[in-house]
């Protein structure tokens, strides 16, 4: 007599074989290209797979794991941040060009025909387990036969998807994690004292080792490809939805950081501008900031964002002008040193440089689409390696640099400290400028395909809920940043309150679950100690930081 979990485990294996045999070409392809980029790598991971498979077996115990419908477009979008895909251009309700629009949009018949790690609540992520004492003889070939699928599948998904090279993951990396945190580095020093500095260093080394479980996690299961995923293998839908929610909110946050330093930076190049209407004036900061927002609404109205992800990889040339025009006005145009002002240590609002240290390596919700992207997975330790090295590096000479030039007067952004008379300021300021006008719309996306998702299905063909979706979502950026216009202290907020749980707590604890009775002495020590350390800095920065804020408007 049959079990539940195993009646479910046959429904699943007929109807993934159902899809394999309607694309066994397609798929026979797939795994030929896949396995001929990397054979060793495959094989490994298919022998780890069944190993774990037939652990958790033995153990009885692992959690149970069902995809939730909601969200379903995480990692289609999160990956436009995480890799370069051909520029495409078409608006809401034109006609489909392009497989990569929102969750609102219909592909190609021929596309739909093909296989997708999609499921329902009826069919779980992870293969459900039967009950120790009730094995049937059969439970065996039947964990074969849906590892064998579930392995199908993802490589043939993976074949389907333009594979990036070690050069090219790092640029990807590089470009994701050195942002609009480099700007504020100087400034985190000041708030911390050149003591403070050292928490970067920290904060570079912990991330790196979480980003490492990350993989470790993705590698337990075929069918685990985003940081969601990993969060329901780990703690069933709850996690999921947790994880899902801390990643949309953190996106989100960081959308209003977008909009307060636009009009931070033009304001600087046009002060004495302001609007009058009604008898009301609005003064420069609010009317660049709305003046912003109304640029980048059209552009979060694109269906297809690959022509902005692909603009935006231009991310990296503008770190470059940033770091060099800092160097040259300090250097060659010599306005001179201000090391009598500095502090070793300034204890007061040292929480408020460890949110801002957090939010500088804040790159994990996409780390595991870099991860997947990838043609060797095993030099994926090198190329987190590689890009929290030299973001490490390119952060700590800004920081460095700019809180010797200015010392205590640093601004939360050091293109407001440079000289207006400066060719190399207003370099610097446009550049700054331009940036998160390219990426305002692909950090917001995720979160409107998200929304769009809840859309009843009787309205879900409609593009006009899409659009008011994502235009609430714009404007509610605006309202916030103008409400709160604090970079700095909205950039702790966000390392201290989001980063951690993202960077730091939820990857160990994700870890700890999924891999539980195969982990070391050393890694339970070392994800313990993690997630002591992201739990202390979030309650100090999170609390300095409102506290900060509170302080602004009294």
């Amino acid at each position: 007599m049959k079990t539940t979990g195993e009646s479910d485990c046959i429904l699943l294996v007929d109807s993934e074989n159902k899809e394999i045999d309607e694309d066994k070409d397609l798929d026979r392809d797939g795994d030929n290209d896949f396995d001929g980029g990397d054979d060793d790598d495959s094989r490994n991971k298919a022998n780890d797979d069944e190993q774990d498979f037939d652990s958790s077996n033995n153990a009885g115990d692992e959690p149970q794991s069902s995809d939730p419908s909601w969200p379903r477009s995480y990692r289609k979008s999160m990956d436009l941040l995480g890799t370069v895909a051909s520029p495409s251009l078409s608006f809401l309700g034109s006609p489909p060009l392009s497989s990569l629009g929102g969750s609102f949009l219909s592909s190609s018949p021929k596309r739909r025909q093909n296989p997708k790690i999609t499921t329902s609540l009826g069919n779980p992520l992870l293969p459900p387990l039967a009950d120790n004492h009730h094995h049937h003889p059969s439970d065996h070939s039947l964990h074969s036969q849906w590892t064998s699928s579930a392995r199908k599948l993802s490589q043939h998904q993976k074949s389907q998807i333009k594979q990036s090279s070690f050069a090219q993951a790092v640029v990807n990396g590089v470009n994701l994690l050195c942002g609009v945190a480099l700007l504020s580095t100087p400034y985190a020093v000041k708030e911390g004292g050149w003591f403070g500095l050292s928490i970067m260093f920290i904060f570079c080394v912990l991330c790196f080792y979480t980003g490492l479980l990350l993989r470790d996690c993705l590698d337990t299961h075929p069918r685990l490809q985003t940081y969601p995923d990993i969060g329901e293998a780990a703690f069933g839908i709850p996690g999921r939805l947790l994880v899902s929610i801390v990643l949309y909110v953190e996106l989100y946050a960081s959308c209003v950081e977008f909009i307060i330093l636009e009009s931070d930076n033009i304001s600087s190049l046009f002060p004495n501008t302001n609007l009058i209407i009604g008898g009301h004036q609005i003064n420069s900061h609010s009317f660049f900031a709305i003046t912003i927002t109304l640029v980048v609404l059209p552009t979060v109205w694109l269906r297809d964002l690959s022509v902005l992800s692909y603009i935006s990889a231009g991310g990296v040339f503008v770190i470059i002008i940033l770091v060099c025009s800092l160097f040259w006005i300090g250097l060659v145009d010599n306005i001179g040193y201000q090391m009598e002002t500095t502090k070793m240590l300034n204890l007061s609002t040292l929480p408020v440089s460890i949110g801002m240290y957090g939010y500088c390596y804040a790159g994990h919700a996409v780390l595991p689409n870099i991860y997947m992207s990838m043609e060797k997975k095993s030099q994926y330790p090198l190329v987190i390696l590689a890009s929290f090295g030299i973001c490490t590096l390119i952060y700590a000479g800004v920081a460095i640099m700019g809180y010797m030039m200015f010392g205590e007067s640093t601004e939360s952004q050091f293109t407001l400290n440079l000289p207006p008379n400066l060719l190399a300021s207003k370099i610097a300021i446009w550049a700054t400028v331009i940036t998160p006008v390219t990426k305002y719309a692909l950090v917001i996306s995720p979160v409107a395909k998200s929304l769009e998702e809840l859309i009843p299905s009787k309205h879900s063909k409609s593009h006009v809920y899409s659009i008011l979706i994502r235009t609430a979502l714009v404007i509610s950026t605006l309202i916030v940043a103008l409400s709160v216009p604090f970079f700095g202290l909205v950039m702790s907020l966000i390392g201290s309150l989001l980063s951690m749980l993202v960077s730091l707590i939820f990857p160990c604890a994700c870890f700890l679950r999924i891999l539980r009775g195969n982990v070391t002495r050393f890694q339970v020590s070392m994800c313990v100690l993690i997630i002591a350390i992201g739990v202390i800095s979030l309650s100090f920065g999170t609390y300095t930081s409102i506290s900060e804020i509170i302080q602004q408007y009294l």
